[in-house]
């Protein structure tokens, strides 16, 4: 019965908009240009005005040395041991927790080997994060994946993120300045090199950034791949985690991955369960969770996540979120009757609530707020910036910028980084994950994004109610929201041609 559903959610994760639309919404927002790109990682063409060094992986982890810095050598490095060795535990407790279903494992010879490297394949604003910044200013992300140049640059399926303090080693910049640097690259006609030399110049976005601003380095690789052959539906599944600098031993350490609830602890430890319940449910935190800018306590966070794709709606064990809240293999943690109780409280307290209005609201967001969440919903193959390809002498493709997820969301971060340059308190709210928030603009109207073919929708029940978490998601004229097979009972449909 999963089948189809898992089909379908692929197809929809798989969908991109037009190039055009992609592109424009993220102008001033990513750096995808494939040969910008490439002579930011391998600066072959810097002069007298552009003397950055570049942000290839050798000039952000192994700045003192001009050596190739291909991945036998990176991870030779001692400051990247110990999460060669992390990267490696978890291979073999993956293996030993799927011994005898025969899953076909990523092949780490190839990324240690020293045919393979690690190629800049974008670069994300994430000024929206400026609410999880000590400094207010957010992020931007470094984002690298690796080819193998023995296999004609064939790429790996991983990412490695190099996520940089957006203020960098200028501490005296303000966060509107580098805002109005990031915006105003929307206007700039320049491409390719030329564009990476005006990004970097004295007055670019990217000149304060360097190895000082570096906060943390995450990864997501898929782990490993389950056929159908196999047995059950084809599956894919994602090791993510996140390591930072730790000054003591030199070295980057595993880390709690931030809202990365650490399920199966609340569900062994009761006591645990109970006190991240009661954190959880007091009023402020409600409405923080439902904006979409709550931070856990690392207390209740784990330190490594499995993200399967495709990913069924009904699957407890692909949803971390199931199983605390709505349909499980245990007794949830939080019951409809403490969600409804929680969110009037809340709704008492003054807090208006915007996007979680019931317990299955609850769920959704409680599972949408995780690292593993996210990227099981609308990714692309479990990521969410595949990147651009600049193999070779030239570039090799022209670079969709993300999944639909990714596109859907600049709309909301284009709002947030305007908003910082012109002085205004930005507001840092989102919605759900796989339906992007409404800010006035109608730029996604009618595509897969928002309501087109594919995109979510709030599911009648058979009498005719939507839940209400999920009422103003419609479907574009024409299409009707109906349900995916083997999903019918969860609130969340999709729109398709026809009548249910």
């Amino acid at each position: 019965m999963r089948r189809f559903l898992g089909l379908a959610l692929l197809i929809c994760g798989l969908l991109r908009p037009g190039a055009g639309l992609a592109a424009d919404l993220s102008r001033g927002l990513a750096i995808a240009d494939p040969l910008a790109l490439r002579e930011l990682d391998l600066r072959e063409q810097r002069d007298d005005g552009s003397t950055h060094p570049g942000f290839g992986l050798r000039q952000m982890l192994d700045p003192e040395s001009s050596a190739p810095l291909h991945n036998e050598r990176l991870f030779a490095l001692p400051s990247m041991a110990a999460l060669r060795a992390s990267l490696d535990d978890e291979f073999a407790r993956y293996q030993q927790d799927h011994w005898g279903r025969a899953p076909k494992l990523f092949d780490r010879d190839r990324l240690a080997a020293g045919t393979t490297r690690f190629v800049l394949a974008g670069i994300v604003n994430r000024m929206d994060r400026g609410f999880v910044a000590a400094d207010g200013c957010g992020e931007i992300r470094l984002i690298y994946r690796p080819i193998d140049d023995a296999a004609g640059g064939r790429r790996l399926p991983m990412t490695l993120n190099i996520v940089l303090r957006a203020r960098g080693a200028e501490p005296g910049i303000a966060c509107r300045e580098i805002a109005r640097r990031w915006l105003a690259t929307g206007e700039w006609p320049d491409k390719g090199a030329d564009l990476a030399r005006r990004l970097v110049a004295a007055d670019g976005p990217l000149a304060p950034l360097g190895p000082a601003a570096i906060d943390r380095i995450e990864v997501n690789l898929q782990i490993a791949t389950m056929p159908a052959a196999t047995g059950g539906d084809f599956r894919a599944d994602y090791l993510m985690q996140v390591f930072r600098f730790d000054a003591v031993s030199q070295r980057y350490q595993a880390a709690p991955m931030e809202n990365q609830i650490d399920r199966d602890r609340l569900l062994a430890d009761r006591d645990l369960g109970s006190q991240f319940k009661r954190w959880l449910l007091q009023p402020e935190n409600v409405v923080a969770f439902d904006r979409g800018t709550l931070i856990v306590p690392e207390t209740y966070l784990a330190r490594r996540a499995i993200a399967a794709t495709p990913a069924a709606f009904t699957d407890s064990e692909l949803r971390p979120a199931f199983g605390l809240a709505g349909p499980g293999p245990q007794a949830p943690l939080f019951s409809d009757a403490d969600i409804v109780a929680a969110l009037q409280r809340a709704a008492d307290s003054g807090g208006a609530l915007q996007t979680v209005r019931s317990p299955a609201g609850f769920a959704r967001r409680l599972n949408d707020i995780t690292c593993s969440g996210c990227h099981q919903t609308q990714a692309i193959g479990g990521f969410h910036f595949p990147g651009a390809e600049w193999g070779g002498d030239q570039a090799t493709s022209t670079v969709a910028p993300g999944s639909p997820h990714f596109v859907g969301d600049q709309l909301r971060r284009r709002d947030i980084v305007m908003a910082l340059r012109d002085g205004r308190q930005p507001d840092y709210s989102r919605g759900f994950t796989d339906r992007p928030q409404l800010r006035g603009a109608t730029a996604l109207d009618g595509t897969a994004e928002m309501d087109g073919w594919g995109a979510a929708c709030g599911l009648a029940d058979p009498h005719g109610t939507v839940d209400p978490s999920f009422r103003n998601w419609r479907c574009a004229a024409g299409l009707s929201c109906q349900p995916a097979r083997g999903a019918a009972a969860f609130p969340i449909g999709m729109c398709f041609v026809g009548h249910r």
